[in-house]
């Protein structure tokens, strides 16, 4: 790559795209990669403040923007991922399923810190719809020395995906509401009608519900019959906390279930329980869910239906970024919650 005055130019090849930005709005490529220069380029190149322009010497050593970003990017993308570009010298990736993005940290880590390379992305466990754009490659200056390249490569062999979309799975789910106040009638029900479409928005598959008294053995007989029917995914309602007639928590524990967490640093929806009976998920939900447009439970509810296994080092993390400000209008996902580190 040689940097020559636009008048010596006049015949060389442009190793790069020429970005304008004009007085009536417009940004966007004025000369392309690959141009030959005319004669009547040089007041345009002038116009748009270029008085110099990098033409293309073919060295061995060297890769252009264009193709070492095409290259990160076939290196770095796991299963699930595609990519457009390169444009102005970036890739940009997109998701090719609904589900949720998984990052290898430490590896994304190690391939910054190679020399003129950067990748951008969304944050790890962020939820993806069919579509989303999701993360961009790209190196720093107009051409690189290609070993760099070969790092990234190296590093993806070594680590695996660096990047990767887990798609969302059609689990069976159920609905267990618990409270005498319910089941005998004096109050409403709200719980069914909340996270029926928001399990379907997953993909599940409402399988059933019922309505439990305040009683641990008809709460266990619930859980046995929807896991007899093949329930990956029983949400269960009723106080979480530890008044007497909380008994959700202490139904979860007596099933046999692994406990994960009863607990979580987040706000809200401090007292989500999470445990594992064989394959079944029990997810004991808090009454924050019912109340507040984003708590815990949608931060763990797209792992869980991704396949993503929760452990109790990774929860303990979410802390920071776990504070809910409970702003007036939701943005939720985007904004800082449940983005914390987990067990990183």
């Amino acid at each position: 790559m040689r940097k020559l005055a636009v008048e010596q130019a006049v015949g060389q090849t442009l190793c790069h795209d020429i970005t304008a930005i004009r007085d009536n709005g417009f940004k966007g490529v004025a000369f392309k990669r690959g141009h030959v220069i005319q004669p009547s380029d040089i007041e345009a190149f002038k116009t748009i403040g270029k008085y110099h322009v990098y033409v293309w010497e073919d060295l061995a050593d060297e890769i252009h923007e264009d193709d070492a970003a095409l290259e990160i990017a076939r290196a770095i993308c796991g299963p699930n991922l595609e990519w457009t570009g390169p444009s102005e010298g970036k890739v940009t990736v997109s998701s090719k399923a609904d589900g949720v993005l998984v990052v290898n940290r430490k590896a994304l880590l190690r391939v910054n810190q190679v020399a003129d390379v950067t990748v951008a992305c969304l944050p790890n466990y962020s939820r993806l719809s069919r579509g989303d754009k999701l993360a961009g490659a790209r190196i720093i200056p107009l051409v690189t020395d290609r070993d760099n390249i070969r790092q990234v490569a190296r590093i993806a062999d070594e680590a695996g995906p660096v990047l990767s979309v887990l798609p969302f799975r059609a689990l069976k789910c159920a609905l267990i509401m618990i409270g005498s106040e319910i089941y005998d009638g004096r109050v409403q029900d709200r719980f069914a009608p909340i996270m029926g479409p928001r399990l379907e928005g997953f993909g599940g598959q409402v399988i059933g519900s019922v309505k439990c008294p305040d009683d641990t053995e008809r709460i266990l007989a619930a859980i046995q019959k929807f896991r007899t029917q093949g329930a990956d995914l029983i949400l269960l309602s009723g106080g979480m906390s530890v008044d007497p007639d909380d008994l959700t928590p202490d139904a979860i524990r007596t099933s046999g279930a692994d406990l994960i967490t009863y607990g979580v640093p987040m706000q809200p929806g401090n007292m989500l329980m999470l445990a594992k009976l064989d394959q079944t998920w029990l997810v004991g939900v808090p009454g924050a869910s019912i109340h507040s447009p984003t708590t815990s439970l949608d931060v763990f509810l797209p792992r869980i239906f991704a396949g993503i296994e929760l452990e109790t080092a990774e929860i303990a993390g979410l802390g920071e970024g776990g504070f809910c400000q409970q702003c007036k209008v939701c943005h939720y996902p985007v904004c800082y919650f449940g983005r914390g580190q987990g067990g990183c």
